[in-house]
């Protein structure tokens, strides 16, 4: 596995200070963020997913806590929207270039507007995929927004 990405080298560009974990992936779990959560020993709700939605039609990515389900209410109104749907797995893959279970808000193909759960910005260090499945990059939340262009908002039920 290989430890440099396009979600590694953009966080190296941004200048952010970041620590790479590996673990091994199961492609049979469907919920990866848990995954990973149980693998590196950490809470859940320090391991954020990365979810590709649309609002109004247009792509937008979403990073909430593993062990949380976005609101599309909240999703919707987060983004000055009226509706919100999640992408089909297809349709993320070819927008970002990263496989479903690697995808990052980190160097995407095509950068889209972004927001974490507000939740989040309260912990110490969070973990997001690093842009390959069973990589996880451990950084503060702060430095994950403005490395990912992103806002903060309400997005979780």
């Amino acid at each position: 596995m290989s430890k440099a990405t396009r979600a590694t080298q953009a966080l190296s560009k941004a200048g952010v200070a970041f620590r790479v974990h590996a673990y091994d992936y199961d492609p049979g779990d469907g919920k990866v963020g848990l995954q990973a959560a149980t693998a590196l020993g950490v809470p859940p709700s320090r391991v954020l997913k990365t979810l590709m939605a649309e609002v109004d039609g247009k792509p937008v990515c979403v990073v909430v806590p593993s062990d949380r389900e976005v609101s599309m209410k909240r999703l919707a109104a987060a983004f000055g929207g009226k509706s919100a749907a999640m992408m089909r797995p297809a349709d993320a893959e070819r927008l970002t270039g990263y496989h479903v279970g690697g995808i990052s808000p980190f160097g995407q193909r095509k950068p889209v507007p972004t927001a974490f759960e507000e939740a989040a910005m309260g912990e110490a260090t969070v973990y997001l995929n690093g842009g390959q499945r069973g990589l996880q990059v451990e950084l503060a939340p702060a430095d994950a927004l403005r490395a990912a262009g992103a806002r903060a908002a309400a997005l979780v039920a």
